[in-house]
């Protein structure tokens, strides 16, 4: 639980147990996860350049490991140079990503103009470069600086943390080939495949993406948990013309702000509340499955973690990131329950399960298929009855609103005012003109809307002329896009091939092909989801999927793939996934081949593509209509411009590997720091009883972090690493043949973790007849602290009202994040924090600093705001090395709330 002292927030001691009750010994992050939302956050002022966004990287980063503690392994994973039937999807995001910012940007400019002509009031425009998150792809200088920063991170930490000093780090930054969940996959799968791997090893993975659910299910770890933003949506956000709340962009009447506070003290803040998050354990999931997918009297032995593996499969059919869903399966209309009882109901005439360690038994699938596409037909014709009573309803629901809305509301300083405001009453303004204005207000819409049927004059008299025709009733609802494929009327296969792929649905040749490219993709993404990437090359060649009743004859298909593929390079996959606009991120001459007409690829880079809505109602659900790469073209046209690299870019450009890191006071330091003394150029093995039975090859790293060496900051405004006692390698996961199967089964030795579900948990509501409600925490039996009513009005009359925004109670800036109103100030004269550097006592003392409520504060003239990531916060039960004197245990503040460090389960 986070301390104060006065008023100043104490860091979390790492060290101690962690208060989830739990102990996870490997964590993992997925870093796509966290770049995002710590570059371009929706719910709080953006950094304002790059260095902000490491900063705050960095943060998010030591909240995760405060939230999971005493890990022995860590392992960051960003997303690198992806299998091509990745890119795909890649290539349709970012291309939209560009789309769409620029159509936000004109829009946004279109209605200021509009409000400004109108007399409207708007701030200044603020002229700042937009910030493109296609940046956020391998081989970008962005990419490569974060890689650096996290070195640097890492060291820091494992310099000045206790909570780190026997931590196992191995960072796999972006020029590591591979996604960042599926290199973390890669890494399990090894390590738990060697003979003195703990089969009772409890992994946390960090990641934001839904199939890391299936990925965890698919290791059958019995101990796995997945850590990830707790999802809220409708959070409120400012306008982006007035940056006020309350509205979009869309719907901005440029009005003059009004007071925010009694002082107008809150007028540059937002509510801005400490992301929480929740833990969604795997175990619970099994059991949850184990009850929905258990049979009985099969004809052959249930094997319910070959069920399991089943049931992963048939996701895949409702959508992945490689496929696209077939169209009758859509997830929020049940399908996943849909295929699970066709599965109960086909597999005892299968003579066995659907998959095998990764491996697709198409016979029988093809019954399940053919089984799905017995009801399509069904499926399309409820569809569309759901469709329209949805339909209905919303509109007797805007007609209910219509009819009871009351016919007059006071605005401005007499509009009403929630209940529970405890902000003190404002004295009205000039009140004879507010009255005044709201009078002519009423005058005017009850003179507009007195005759609907009747036109007026221009000075308000009705026209004696003919009437305005009656809106429709339902003229409020949107514009419904045109559906030329009807599925719930007869002949939709044919019209569904004739739109979607241009060919007759007589054509058998091409359905046969379309359905052959389904059924490898299927093949292909469960072997990577089991045994890793079967090829770099592979992908689906079309945007649309096939129907379920088209899987006939699926059982001879081949479903191998070419061996000795190898993924793209970094700029070779930006080539492959940008926009023209993203071009910038190029070297000069490969950015020519996007704009160039002469351009022998200008057709891969289109300026604007259609976007087929598929049924769909927003732009986003839609089919980004692009042009599939040509690897062999993109090669050829890549080969002329490949002299033109610069030796910086040529490094960017190469696949790197894995570096492991360890301080000073890990088993393994003094191994590594010898195979440096030695020079020792050879592929050494891990000594497992070093490395908490880690195995795995190390290699001597040209750009290595060594004890007694400087580590250089890349952040301007963070000091460098003088003293360092941390050292790091390059480490290679265990190897093994090409035609190596990792078995997909529980290891010999696992204990199953005790049930937590009850008997009523089974049902919707427990046996009190409550609605359900997810176990808090991993302890059942641990019972949450309540609060009684008046509780929380001692809390309302007790708490300052001064700190957050009338009405609710505040959730202030954390001290230690950037934008923080609470800094220190710092000499103008001052352009970066000094190194502090102390020689009053031994690098191996891990006393703590002078806390700083003990200090004397410095204030001097002409000081500006001290950056906020550089705020020290002390306390007297944190230790670090006496090089950090001064500093916090973090080397720069955390975020800490009092709830952040408690994860919630689902």
């Amino acid at each position: 639980q986070v301390k104060e002292c006065n008023g100043v927030k104490v860091p979390i001691d790492t060290s101690k147990p962690n208060p989830n009750e739990v102990e996870f010994d490997n964590l993992y992050l997925d870093m796509n996860g966290i770049i995002h939302p710590c570059t371009h956050p929706e719910d709080k002022p953006a950094p304002k350049n790059e260095d902000e966004m490491m900063v705050a990287i960095f943060e998010y980063i030591d909240r995760i490991f405060n939230i999971d503690r005493d890990c022995l392994d860590t392992k960051s994973d960003p997303s690198s140079p992806a299998p091509r039937a990745k890119m795909n999807q890649q290539r349709s995001r970012r291309f939209r990503a560009s789309k769409e910012g620029m159509e936000a940007a004109e829009e946004k400019q279109k209605i200021r103009q509009e409000i400004l002509a109108k007399g409207g009031f708007l701030p200044p425009e603020e002229v700042k470069e937009r910030f493109d998150s296609n940046c956020i792809t391998p081989g970008t200088e962005f990419m490569d600086n974060l890689a650096k920063c996290l070195r640097y991170y890492i060291a820091d930490r494992l310099n000045s943390d206790p909570g780190w000093k026997n931590l196992t780090v191995i960072l796999s930054d972006a020029s590591a080939p591979g996604e960042g969940e599926h290199k973390i996959m890669d890494y399990i799968r090894r390590q738990r495949a060697q003979p003195n791997h703990d089969p009772n090893t409890h992994h946390c993975l960090c990641g934001a993406d839904a199939d890391l659910i299936m990925l965890g299910l698919a290791t059958h770890e019995l101990n796995f948990t997945i850590i990830r933003e707790e999802f809220k949506p409708n959070k409120p956000k400012p306008c982006a013309l007035c940056n006020q709340m309350g509205h979009e962009v869309k719907d901005c009447q440029g009005l003059p702000r009004e007071k925010q506070g009694k002082h107008d003290q809150f007028a540059d803040t937002l509510p801005i509340s400490e992301q929480e998050f929740i833990f969604i354990r795997l175990c619970v999931l099994r059991e949850y499955l184990e009850r929905e997918l258990t049979m009985a009297s099969l004809p052959f032995t249930f094997d319910f973690e070959r069920s399991v593996d089943d049931w992963v499969f048939m996701c895949f059919f409702v959508g992945n990131d490689f496929l696209p869903h077939l169209p009758s399966l859509e997830i929020r209309e049940g399908a996943i329950d849909r295929l699970v009882n066709i599965y109960k109901n086909v597999v005892h005439k299968t003579g066995g399960y659907l998959t095998e360690s990764g491996f697709v038994n198409l016979q029988r699938v093809q019954m399940i298929m053919l089984a799905v596409g017995e009801v399509e037909d069904s499926i399309f014709k409820k569809r569309k009855d759901d469709d329209d009573n949805f339909k209905r309803r919303q509109k007797e629901k805007r007609k209910r609103l219509k009819r009871d809305q009351p016919s007059f509301i006071p605005g401005g300083q007499f509009s009403p005012q929630a209940l529970g405001n405890r902000s003190s009453p404002q004295a009205i303004c000039n009140p004879r003109q507010a009255a005044f204005e709201m009078r002519m207000h009423d005058r005017q819409n009850s003179t507009t809307s007195a005759s609907p049927n009747t036109s007026l004059t221009p000075d308000g008299s009705p026209s004696l002329g003919g009437g305005i025709k009656r809106k429709p009733e339902d003229s409020d609802s949107e514009p419904e896009p045109e559906d030329n494929i009807r599925l719930w009327e007869t002949g939709w296969k044919q019209r569904y091939y004739k739109n979607k792929f241009d060919v007759d649905a007589s054509d058998e040749k091409f359905r046969r092909k379309v359905v052959q490219s389904y059924v490898e993709g299927l093949c292909w993404v469960l072997r990577y989801y089991y045994q890793g990437c079967a090829s770099w090359n592979w992908y689906y060649p079309f945007h649309y999927a096939p129907f379920a009743s088209d899987f006939e004859g699926i059982a001879d298909m081949p479903s191998d793939f070419e061996k000795g593929s190898k993924p793209f390079k970094p700029l070779e996959q930006l080539m492959g996934v940008f926009p023209a606009a993203s071009g910038n991120f190029l070297p000069p001459t490969w950015r020519k081949l996007m704009t160039d007409p002469e351009s022998s690829i200008i057709d891969f880079y289109p300026e604007d593509f259609a976007i087929d809505l598929n049924g769909k109602k927003y732009a986003w659900q839609g089919v980004a209509l692009l042009p599939f790469v040509d690897e062999r073209r993109l090669r050829a046209a890549l080969e002329e411009v490949y002299p033109d690299l610069t030796p910086e870019e040529s490094r960017r450009n190469s696949l790197g590997g894995d570096v492991l890191f360890v301080g000073k006071h890990h088993p393994l330091c003094d191994f590594i720091v010898e195979q440096y003394k030695t020079k020792n150029t050879e592929v050494v093995d891990i000594p497992p009883e070093l490395c908490h039975g880690i195995q795995g090859k190390l290699t001597l790293n040209d750009n290595a972090v060594l004890p007694d060496q400087v580590v250089q900051s890349p952040v301007p405004m963070l000091r460098d690493l003088t003293q360092n006692s941390a050292v790091s390698i390059s480490f290679k996961d265990p190897q093994f043949a090409e035609d190596f199967v990792f078995k997909a089964t529980v290891l010999p030795g696992a204990k199953k973790p005790a049930p937590v579900l009850k008997p009523g948990d089974w049902e919707k509501t427990n046996n009190d007849g409550r609605p359900w409600r997810p176990q808090l925490g991993f302890n059942r039996d641990r019972k949450p602290v309540h609060l009684d009513q008046s509780a929380f009005r001692t809390l309302g009359h007790t708490m300052p009202r001064d700190r957050g925004m009338p009405g609710m109670y505040p959730n202030a800036v954390p001290l230690g994040a950037y934008g923080s109103p609470y800094a220190r100030p710092l000499m103008s004269s001052q352009q970066q924090i000094p190194k502090l550097l102390s020689n009053l006592r031994p690098q191996e003392s891990w006393r703590g600093p002078t806390p700083l409520f003990q200090q004397t504060p410095q204030r001097t003239a002409g000081a500006a705001p001290l950056l906020a990531w550089n705020r020290m916060l002390q306390s007297p039960n944190q230790f670090q090395p006496a090089q950090f004197q001064g500093l916090g245990p973090m080397g720069y503040p955390q975020r800490p709330e009092d709830r952040m460090d408690r994860g919630r389960q689902v």
